[in-house]
């Protein structure tokens, strides 16, 4: 783990790997201490925001290498969504391809695992999402990207499952679509998915 300052309010943590920066996200928001008001994952950092008026840049530092995560630990159990999906998304082919199975078999297998929500990013509340306990092929990016994706679109791309909450531009293997909405400004918690949430889709017809 490397401890980067950013200005005077923040410290950046980079990790080796995505597992390392999830378990450190999980530690270290299950037990924050005062003046770490905070924490925003991604796929090799953890971005730490500070009250520098509470907890200044060096004491902040001092907690975070005393709590490094360990890399056997394992991830808390979070709250669980499920999603109903209507699958046949006009780059179904395209995973199956990726994935070494039919159309049918990719299906089969998204419902099959439970996900995890590794971190947020690209728009508000479009949810990175990696398997939990599993591992399956990476599925390439599009050459070129679409200059308009619907909402709720279900995608493929890397290591990642990710869900557009609206309408915008992207370049990932649509397999199918939900009618869940990923982010509402108006609830409590405008994400429905957020860090650590486990997500089940299920199948279901249009």
């Amino acid at each position: 783990m490397r401890l980067l300052p950013c200005g005077d309010r923040a410290l950046l943590a980079e990790f080796d790997a995505l597992e390392s920066a999830r378990a450190a996200h999980a530690l270290w928001s299950a037990a924050a201490p005062a003046g770490m008001i905070e924490l925003v994952p991604a796929a090799r950092t953890v971005l730490v925001r500070l009250d520098p008026a509470v907890l200044g840049l060096g004491a902040a530092e001092q907690w975070l290498t005393a709590h490094a995560p360990i890399a056997t630990a394992a991830l808390p159990i979070a709250g669980l969504v499920t999603l109903p999906v209507i699958y046949g998304g006009d780059d179904l082919a395209v995973a199956a391809e990726a994935w070494g199975c039919s159309a049918h078999a990719v299906v089969a297998r998204h419902t099959a695992i439970e996900w995890a929500c590794a971190f947020i990013g690209f728009a508000p509340g479009f949810p990175y999402l990696v398997p939990a306990g599993a591992t399956l092929p990476p599925v390439p990016r599009r050459a070129t990207s679409r200059h308009s994706v619907p909402a709720g679109a279900v995608a493929l791309a890397a290591e990642y499952c990710g869900i557009y909450p609206r309408s915008s531009p992207g370049g990932w293997q649509l397999i199918g679509r939900t009618d869940a909405v990923l982010w509402d400004a108006d609830r409590a918690s405008p994400a429905l998915v957020t860090p650590g949430t486990r997500v089940r889709f299920t199948a279901v017809r249009s």
